[in-house]
This record gives structure tokens, C-alpha cells and sequence, in this order.
């Protein structure tokens, strides 16, 4: 019962502390002319969303960072060295992605930092993440315990930690194209990732990771009430990288690698889609979807909105439970 009543306080607390910093932030992002550059690329549906205040991933960046301060000093939370990687990864991406919009709105354009220098900040991040997590009795080995897969590692973990950081973060960036679409997928990631985390009693700080899980899914749903259809505010860069990389950062603290590529399994296809799309075009001069990623593919297929959000949402769900079932009960 403690551990369903940490769970309803920490999704109450960044809920109620999202609500109050998006009423405060969208009129401010308004002021100042923060708004989102659209890509004609995309289709005149969503032309009449030029404008839309961004960097609103600060909705739920900011009340998480709060929560914690506040339940820390109440000693609901610890410092712990799983923990202080958690809010570096966190905090980091979202300075990453800030700098990014921030660039996107001075120009005017969809450019923002160049592929060259985003890869060499998120390698000064993972090699931060690797030391931290090294130093602090971390084990550099690849476990997959239902496949009997123990494969050690060494220094390559170091890259298999930039990969996982660079891979996710850059899925939730893609899937980010739709009104609370990655906003509500990412909630529900964290959730499951939430309940994953009460069950990694052997690592050091895992309580603080599963109420971090689920002060951050408060205040994502709190965000939803501001980004879904129709949008009042868009999360940017700042907010997809953010969620995208701190959930890698989870998976591979919990080593629960494989379990993010089916908890974030739309964010997977969404990125193959591209993928698959960018090759075909590339190479055979042909399209395989009508436009890519897939959500913008069903969109001219004639799809509304909102009906393709919501299945996603449900598909999200269910990929979810599954992750939960093989990772806690199986």
C-alpha cells in the first residue's frame, strides 16, 4: 500500500505543479514570439499551426525538477549516485534541445544545431554517464536475462550508452508530429518504466528512479492538457530529446535494455518508418509510405487526427503492459 501511495502522491504532485507553471509559461512563450516554424513539407493541415508557442517540454521539465527538490527535502528521496545520472541525462538533453530551438526560432527555419555538433555534446553526456556510472560499482556487461544473454562489454558500454542516448531521444524527436502524441506515449513509458523500477530491489536508488518515473508521467499528463488537439503549446526539441534520452538512461540503469524497445516500440516503428522511407527514396527512387514518419503516412491516408493519437496511445499501452509483464512477473 506505501508504494501505491508514493506512486498516486508522486503523479498528483508533478500533475498539479505542470498545471501551474503551463498556465504561467504558454502566455510568456507567447509574449516573446516563441513560436513553432512548420515545414511546408508536412501538409496544410498543419500550416494553421505556425505559430504555436514551443518549448513547452519546460511544462513538464520544470515541475519534475521541483517535485524532487520538494519531496527531498520532506526525505522522500535520496541522493544517490543512480539519481544524479538520471537528472544529468535529463537536465542535459534538455539544454541540447533548448539550444536547438532556440536556433530554429532566431532563423526561421527547421536547421537548429548542426548533426556534427549534437553528436559530440551527446558524446561529452554519454561519457559523463559512463564515468558516474563506472565509478559507482556499475558492471559493463550486456544482460538480457531470458535469453541467457551475459556479454561483456568493457569500454564498448560507453558506446552502447551513446547509442541507446543518441537512438532514443532522436525516436521521441520523430514521433514529436502530432498534438499529444509523443507527450501521451511518453507518459505511459514512463509508467511502465515506473512499476519496472519498483522491482530492481538490488540497485542502489531504484525507489528514487520509480518515483522520478512517475512524478515526470504527472507531469506529462498535466502537459497533455495544453498539447492535445488542438495544441496550445508544443514541447520542441527541448522536450523530446529530454524524455527520449531519460528514458534510455532508465533502461540501462534498471538493465532493462530490451524492455525500452518494446515499451517505446511505437517510437521504434515511427523511426523505422523514416528509415525505411529515406532508403527507399535514396536508393530505388521509390516511397514505401505516402510521407514518413508513419503517423504523417496515415494522415494522408485521410485519418483524423486525434483517431490516429488515440490509437497509438492504446498501441503504446498495450506494448506497455507487455514490457511490464516480462519485466517484473516473467
Amino acid at each position: 500500500m506505501l508504494i501505491l501511495a508514493k506512486t498516486a502522491m508522486a503523479i498528483l504532485l508533478g500533475f498539479i505543479l505542470a498545471i501551474i507553471t503551463g498556465l504561467i509559461l504558454i502566455p510568456i512563450l507567447r509574449r516573446f514570439h516563441i513560436g513553432q516554424y512548420v515545414s511546408h513539407y508536412i501538409g496544410e493541415r498543419h500550416l494553421k499551426k505556425e505559430g504555436t508557442p514551443t518549448m513547452g517540454g519546460l511544462i513538464f521539465i520544470i515541475p519534475t525538477i521541483i517535485a524532487l527538490i520538494l519531496l527531498y527535502f520532506n526525505g522522500s528521496v535520496k541522493i544517490t549516485h543512480s539519481l544524479i545520472i538520471l537528472i544529468f541525462v535529463f537536465i542535459s538533453y534538455a539544454v541540447l534541445g533548448f539550444v536547438d530551438d532556440y536556433l530554429k526560432i532566431k532563423f526561421h527555419n527547421n536547421k537548429g544545431l548542426t548533426i556534427v555538433t549534437k553528436l559530440l555534446a551527446q558524446m561529452i553526456i554519454a561519457l559523463i554517464f559512463f564515468y558516474i556510472f563506472m565509478s559507482n560499482g556499475g558492471k559493463s556487461d550486456l544482460v538480457i536475462t531470458s535469453l541467457g544473454i551475459n556479454l561483456p562489454m568493457g569500454w564498448t558500454f560507453g558506446l552502447f550508452i551513446l547509442f541507446l542516448l543518441v537512438g532514443s531521444s532522436n525516436a521521441v524527436n520523430i514521433t514529436d508530429g502530432l498534438d499529444g502524441l509523443a507527450g501521451g506515449l511518453s507518459a505511459i513509458a514512463f509508467i511502465a518504466f515506473g512499476v519496472i523500477s519498483w522491482n530492481t530491489g538490488w540497485l542502489v536508488g531504484y525507489q528514487e528512479i520509480a518515483i522520478f518515473c512517475f512524478v515526470i508521467a504527472g507531469s506529462l499528463l498535466g502537459f497533455l492538457v495544453f498539447n492535445s488537439h488542438p495544441a496550445k503549446v508544443f514541447m520542441g526539441d527541448l522536450g523530446s530529446l529530454s524524455l527520449g534520452a531519460t528514458l534510455a538512461t532508465i533502461a540501462i540503469l534498471t538493465r532493462h535494455e530490451l524492455s525500452l524497445a518494446l515499451i517505446g516500440g511505437i517510437f521504434v516503428i515511427e523511426t523505422l518508418s523514416s528509415l525505411i522511407q529515406i532508403i527507399a527514396i535514396r536508393k530505388f527512387n521509390k516511397k514505401v509510405f505516402k510521407r514518413a514518419p508513419l503517423h504523417h503516412h496515415f494522415e494522408v491516408m485521410g485519418l483524423n487526427e486525434q483517431d490516429i493519437v488515440r490509437y497509438f496511445w492504446v498501441a503504446g499501452l498495450i506494448l506497455a503492459m507487455a514490457a511490464i509483464t516480462y519485466g517484473v512477473w516473467l
